[in-house]
This record gives structure tokens, sequence and C-alpha cells, in this order.
């Protein structure tokens, strides 16, 4: 998904215009990796659920489960599904090899055909374009933010997938996934999707140098992480060279995710009662406290720096990624043959840390209801514990499903990083469910870059008037 989202940097500025609180079930995750990290970091697990075909139970009724999706399994054999997604590279091959082994496997004789389109942006521009036509595809791996604007720009709609789930004979149990995931596509008791990849954006922290620096712990507060961001910042100004001044602290980056992370580490965020507003006191707070860290040299910029090599060389004590970064992370600590101890944090909070999850889901588009059940049973096939401990082991990312993790106890205990990640996901927060979220994250992005961008008056150097500008721009594009 990085290759995705630009550099906000190097786009032209759009200005001058909670917590979603982890069920017990999650704990779950945390137990399965109880072989991989110590007792103590570990929780209880509860019983997680299965497909509903795939159930155990003691009948309490001689009466046999009907489906209630009204379509004769023989009608599924020889139909045809299409579907279009993002993705280039390792995660369409992975696809395109799980499409082969389902149309060679399943028991229905279905067959899914796939579609690259590269990018969300051409993906989002052609789904569009062909809803209103024959062309449409049957099955769309897109953000949740466009699967609300297509339901609400297109005569037809996307599908509601909460009869599919909860179907006695062809159900998905959500018990099996974490509420931050699963929950992510449902708005106003519709649900728009299924989580398809998710990821989140983390705080990356070099311990080892951190201990060099006089600190045994990670940072839990903003405070604490300025003070450990200034330490690393000063120990450049008080050796014997003046070319690296500038380095120590964080890495800025302006990925949207990172300024919606700190947002919400001040109980902040960018939507109020289904609005977007910038300009609110906790945002403010935000901003001040990140314009602040950026004039004190505690974080720099730089257009031209890889982050992960940087983080390696401790240059940076901190840099901001996702779990797509860890690999490469590592790798650039493997180049240098440095033996240095980093991990990933959410970002510190005043009250609630903060941990944006995202990601793309599986949207069907209506159809003959025979089309759209088989459609709906390559996305729960793709879906099996099996699948999403191949996906997770390949992609580096999430498993969705709980039950993925007694598969991948060998990936946990090589992947240290990717452990501490899975543990944070009770912590996960919901990206915003707006279809304008897809505007105003490039508004947030540009409005964040601005604070790095000193040769801007005015604007750029009073947060007051930067977030006031970013409502305003938000209203000119939504006009």
């Amino acid at each position: 998904m990085n290759a995705d989202r630009k550099n906000i940097l190097s786009r032209p500025l759009f200005i001058p215009s909670t917590l979603l609180r982890a069920s017990l079930h999650l704990s779950s995750f945390i137990f399965l990796l109880s072989a991989c990290v110590p007792a103590s970091e570990t929780a209880s697990p509860p019983t997680a659920r299965t497909e509903a075909s795939e159930v155990a139970t003691t009948p309490t009724s001689t009466a046999e489960p009907v489906s209630g999706l009204g379509v004769e399994v023989e009608s599924l054999d020889g139909v045809n599904v299409t579907l279009w997604h993002p993705w280039f590279g390792t995660d369409a091959a992975l696809l395109e090899s799980l499409v082969a082994q389902f149309n060679s496997s399943n028991e229905w004789g279905i067959i899914a055909l796939t579609e690259s389109k590269f990018n969300y942006a051409e993906l989002f521009s052609q789904v569009t374009a062909a809803l209103p036509t024959e062309a449409r595809p049957d099955i769309v791996i897109g953000l949740p933010e466009h699967a609300l604007y297509w339901d609400a720009h297109s005569a037809s709609g996307v599908l509601d997938l909460e009869r599919y789930t909860a179907d006695p004979i062809f159900g998905l149990a959500d018990e099996d996934f974490a509420p931050v995931f699963w929950n992510q596509d449902v708005l106003n008791g519709k649900r728009f999707g299924i989580p398809a990849q998710r990821t989140a954006r983390f705080i990356f922290y070099n311990q080892s140098w951190a201990r060099v620096l006089g600190f045994d712990s990670a940072p839990t507060t903003p405070d604490e992480f300025r003070e450990r961001a200034c330490a690393a910042h000063q120990s450049f100004l008080s050796n014997d060279t003046s070319a690296d001044d500038g380095l120590g602290g964080w890495l800025v980056d302006t990925d949207p995710y990172t300024p919606l992370s700190w947002m919400l580490a001040f109980d902040g965020g960018v939507l109020e009662q289904g609005n977007f507003i910038f300009r609110t006191p906790n945002n403010l707070t935000a901003f001040n406290f990140v314009q602040t860290l950026y004039k004190d040299g505690c974080s720099w910029v730089s257009t031209t720096a890889i982050p992960s090599d940087e983080f390696a060389a401790r240059h940076a004590l901190f840099i901001s990624g996702t779990l797509e970064d860890v690999a490469a992370q590592s790798s650039a600590f493997n180049t240098i043959a440095s033996a240095d101890e980093w991990t990933v944090l959410p970002f510190p909070g005043n009250g609630e840390d903060a941990l944006v999850v995202s990601g793309p889901s599986y949207i069907i588009l209506p159809s003959a209801d025979s089309e759209q059940l088989a459609a709906w049973l390559f996305v729960r096939w793709i879906l099996s514990t099996e699948n999403q401990a191949r996906w997770a082991e390949t992609t580096g990312l999430f498993p969705l499903r709980t039950s993925s993790l007694n598969l991948l106890s060998s990936y946990a205990a090589s992947h240290p990083q990717w452990t501490q990640a899975v543990q944070l996901i009770p912590l996960g927060q919901m990206t915003p469910q707006h279809a304008d979220w897809r505007l105003a994250r490039n508004i947030l992005s540009d409005g964040f870059a601005c604070i790095f961008l000193g040769n801007m008056p005015n604007i750029c150097d009073q947060m007051p008037l930067l977030l006031a500008e970013m409502d305003s721009a938000f209203a000119d594009v939504t006009k």
C-alpha cells in the first residue's frame, strides 16, 4: 500500500483553502504469541469460532440449518466472478496463486478471474466509471471510503454483506476477527465490505541508542517522546562536527496517518458528528506539539534520506512506519551489521495511545443471486485460517483471523517487531468512516507538511490559521 501513497512534500499544497475499545476477543491474539514473548506480556484467550459451516456444537434441535440466501448450490457450477484489485508485485502474485488454487479445488465449480488496476487511484476511477455498466466487476478489493462513495453515487450501490456473514450455512463468524478489523466496514447497520488486508502506522524506536542516551524505557506520553527526541538531537550538537547538527530525534514524514495519529494521541481527530473539522482545541494542541518539536530541532525533515537507513545509522531515534516497512527496516540494520535493538510503538498519548489501523476490503457489487453467492464464497474461502496465515507470512501484514496465529508461531519467533505489532492490535482505531476521507486525507497531509515549510509566512507558522485554512480547503473540494 505504501507504493500508492505519494510523498506529500512532492505535491502542491491545498493550503490557501474513539479509540475503539478492543473486546476481550483480542486477548487471544496475545495468547497465541505467548511462546514468542515473555509470559508477563500475554493474556488469557477466549474461545474463537470458525465459519458457521465448520462449527461443531451440540445440537439443540433436530432441524437442519437452512440458508436464507435462496440460491441452490447446483446453480453455482460454472459461475464466473471477476475481481478487480489495486496490487502489483508480491501482493498480486500471492492473490493470483490463491485464485488458481480456488479455481482448481472449490467444491462449487466457481471460477474467479482477476484484473490488476495497479494502484488505488486507478482502481477507484475505473470502478466508478464501470458501476452503471454491465462491465462492472463482481468483487473489488478497495478502500472502505471508496465503498461508501460507490454506495452513495450509484443506483445499485454495493451489496450489504450482513446477510452473508450471518447465514447459517454460508456465514462467517465475527469472533475470529479483531473488532478493529471487522467493524471498519459497518456503518449505519450496513456491511459494505469484509477486511482484505490490515496494517497500522507505528513509531519505530531504537532501544539500544536510547539506553546510551540514558533512557531505559520507551516513551509513554508526548512529553517523554519529546524528552528522548531532544536528547538525541543534543547528542549531535555536542560532538566535534557541525555537519550533522540537524540530525537526531524524529525523522518527520507526512503520510496522512501520521498527523491523524498525533491528533488522536491528543484526544483529537478529524470527524465530529459526521463532519470533517480540523480546527479543534485538541487538534491545535497536537499541531503545536509537532511544530515546537520541529522548531527546537528535535525533529527533522529530509526529501532525500531513506528513513530506514537513517534510523539504522542512528541519525534518527524515531521514525514512523507501517507493517510493510518492518522488513525493509530489519534489512537496513543487517546491511550495516548493526546489532541495535528496536521496537514498534503506538503514538504516545496524553490519555490513550494512538494506533490507526487501515487497509482495503473485499467489496461485492450487486448482480444475480447466484453470482453474489459465488463472489461471497470466494471471499470467505480466501479468508480461511490457512490462507490468512499464508497471507501474513508473505506480506508481513496483520493476520485477519485470530485462529491463523496457531499456524504462525515460527514466523512470529523470527519476526519480533511483527510480534510486537500484533500485541498492539487491541489499541487499534479505525480510519474515518466517511466517503470524503479520500479527500480529507490529502488536505491533512498537505496541512501537516506546511508546518515544515518555513518559507511560507503566516499560514504555516500559525497553527490556528493553518487548521482554519485546512477547513476552508476541505469545504472547497467538497462543494
